[in-house]
């Protein structure tokens, strides 16, 4: 046993190293224990990390490495923090699928593209805009490090998401490989002659490797279908005098199916993200508004008000809503945001300068310096999707547990944001997030700018008891989300996704691990698999 407590192998390793080369694979000790780090926890520090250039060839290391009795684990761009990636076992190889980052076909008059899983969602938005396409659902906050195969297995949402729904609701087909090393294509390229065109021939089952947190096989490719750039598109945010308001108002927009986006900010979460920027990222972001407005004039004006607004134009604590509405023309665009006004004065929504929309959607993928909050705080969320007539009382009862543990969170610096986002006509999602000061783990370390982290200061302490009651705390409210019938996104190591199932469900669940992977050597303990 060496000092880090790995198990070794040598012999695995030189396997390893003779199929995907010595420059890919890495035992270094520092760089295991990164891997073996999400943005909330570390996991045990894995045995290697290998960096396939091709699925041919993590194939063969993957069939090699369960051969060892070696667990096998993907990880994509690690912005997750639920555990789903981070190791229970020592022997565990991890796979870094980044270097799998090729965009294989864009195929225009069939409207769909084929990407590696390691390719980011940036990298796509990038390729496709000049093009004058997009995909419908295009990407995450995390965008510019997250991968389309970690995307696929964690449930990626957010641009585009009131409209077009999840990753998963907009992907036509996977590449797979299982435990065993067998390359699966799923959709209508896993037919004879078939083409990535269409998803549903017979049964789905590319949904079965959708939300599995790698539980049933590493992702190497998928194709997406594509729709044509909007011609035109607008913002609006409102304020609501209460967060019931807030909730009614969400869900009312939600059902009208007119907007691209729509979410809740809490007042913690609308002052963090106005302080979060920084003078190039303001200039970066206005650039991109002026430029991108379909027109010279239109887009000056739109800059100007960015700049009229300024960072001061919501007043008080009070919750906001915040939309993006895209289409074919002004007046299809135009008609919609009039819907949503007459939907948000409802429930007494005042408008305010749509500065936070414009913003984000002008600079969609911006440096991750969020992965800590504005004064070096740790940050965790949690997520629940409810039927929109359920959301207010499901709040209340989240809210409750939290106000429970109010004087013990104050005790301990822990505060808390919440994201509530639109997810197409017929979800409600709910995101408490939890801050507390903390030593950092080497993903914070690795993912903000340098000359953020020096701008944020000293690093905190290490507080153990903070991180406890944390822990606490989410393992109470991930247990009352499944006790309300929610569903969540990066289920991880933290839902208890297996133990909810009604018994037939979990049986053929079941069934399909034990055919996908006999002796449960991918990625141990994800949706709750010993």
């Amino acid at each position: 046993m060496s000092s880090d407590g790995i198990p070794p192998n040598d012999q695995l390793i030189d396997t390893l190293t003779g199929i995907v080369g010595a420059d890919a694979v890495i035992t270094d000790a520092e760089e295991r224990r990164f891997y073996s780090t999400d943005v909330y926890s570390e996991g045990a520090h894995c045995a290697a990390v290998i960096r396939p250039k091709d699925a041919q060839t993590l194939a063969k290391a993957v069939s090699a490495s369960t051969r060892a009795g070696y667990a096998v684990i993907g990880r994509g761009g690690g912005m997750t923090y639920t555990g789903g990636y981070t190791p229970l076992r020592a022997d565990t190889i991890m796979v870094d699928v980044g270097t799998l980052n090729r965009i294989i076909e864009i195929n225009k008059e069939d409207m769909y593209i084929t990407v590696e899983a390691g390719v980011t969602w940036a990298q796509i938005y990038d390729a496709l805009k000049p093009l004058g396409l997009r995909l419908p659902f295009f990407g995450t906050f995390s965008g510019i490090k997250a991968t389309v195969g970690g995307g696929l297995s964690n449930g990626a949402l957010f641009m585009g998401t009131a409209r077009y729904g999840q990753a998963a609701d907009c992907v036509l087909g996977l590449q797979v490989v299982l435990a065993d090393g067998t390359i699966v294509n799923t959709g209508q390229a896993g037919f004879r002659n078939g083409k990535p065109f269409y998803r549903t021939y017979g049964p789905d089952l590319t949904g079965m490797f959708t939300h599995d947190g790698g539980a049933f096989g590493i992702k190497t490719q998928a194709s997406f279908r594509l729709i044509e750039w909007p011609e035109a598109q607008d913002y609006a945010s409102f304020v609501f005098p209460t967060v019931d308001a807030t909730i009614l108002a969400l869900a009312d927009i939600a059902r009208s199916g007119a907007a691209e986006e729509a979410y809740v900010f809490d007042p913690a979460s609308t002052k963090k993200g106005l302080a979060g920027n920084n003078l190039k990222q303001d200039i970066n972001t206005l650039v991109k508004v002026i430029g991108g407005q379909g027109g010279l004039l239109k887009g000056l004006k739109e800059g100007a008000k960015l700049v009229t607004a300024g960072r001061d134009f919501i007043d008080g604590d009070v919750y906001s809503i915040h939309v993006v509405c895209a289409g074919r023309s002004d007046a299809a665009v135009a008609a919609d945001i009039a819907e949503i006004r007459a939907r948000a004065a409802r429930q007494g929504g005042a408008e305010i300068p749509n500065s936070i929309p414009k913003a984000i959607r002008a600079n969609p993928f911006l440096p991750l310096n969020g992965v800590l909050g504005p004064k070096g705080d740790r940050w965790a969320a949690l997520n629940a999707k409810v039927p929109h007539s359920v959301a207010p009382a499901f709040i209340k009862a989240a809210e409750a547990l939290l106000d429970s543990y109010k004087e013990q969170m104050d005790a301990k610096g822990v505060f808390m944001t919440r994201l509530n986002i639109a997810l197409g006509s017929h979800s409600y999602s709910y995101e408490p997030v939890f801050h507390w000061f903390d030593e950092w783990l080497p993903v914070h370390k690795r993912t903000a700018e340098p000359s953020h982290l020096q701008k944020l200061g000293p690093e905190p302490k290490a507080d153990p008891e903070a991180r406890a009651l944390v822990n606490k705390i989410r393992a109470e409210m991930a247990t009352l989300m499944g006790d309300w019938g929610a569903s969540s996104n990066q289920i991880g190591k933290t839902y208890p996704y297996l133990q909810n199932l009604e018994p037939g469900a979990a049986r053929l669940i079941k069934a399909f691990k034990a055919e996908t992977d006999r002796d449960g050597q991918l990625n141990p303990g994800v949706l709750g698999f010993s």
